[in-house]
């Protein structure tokens, strides 16, 4: 009977094993997606303002409005990853500060 219960209780606390694995493999992909998906949208924002600069400049482009927001919107998403950057730099410095 005590083996019965055993292998229940060794099978269940393998299984909550498993899932917390999965569910922490699941929440870690998440985030690395965010990350990639944030990092990408700043990237074609740049990309973006840097074609509008140099349509500007050739001449293709006359609306001097359209390249200045397009800037301004890369620096506010630049400063904006910066200031996360500055944070995950900090929380893992305190992470390693923690005593074990």
């Amino acid at each position: 009977m005590d083996i019965k219960i055993s292998s229940t209780l060794q099978k269940t606390l393998d299984e909550l094993d498993r899932r917390s694995a999965t569910g922490a493999q699941a929440t870690l992909e998440d985030f690395k997606e965010m990350l990639d998906d944030a990092i990408d949208t700043v990237n074609n924002l740049q990309r973006n303002a840097d074609k509008l600069t140099q349509k500007l400049a050739t001449g293709e482009l006359k609306d001097l409005h359209q390249v200045m927001i397009a800037v301004e919107e890369v620096n506010v998403a630049l400063q904006l990853t910066m200031q996360i950057r500055n944070k995950i730099v900090e929380a893992y410095q305190e992470v390693m500060r923690m005593q074990v």
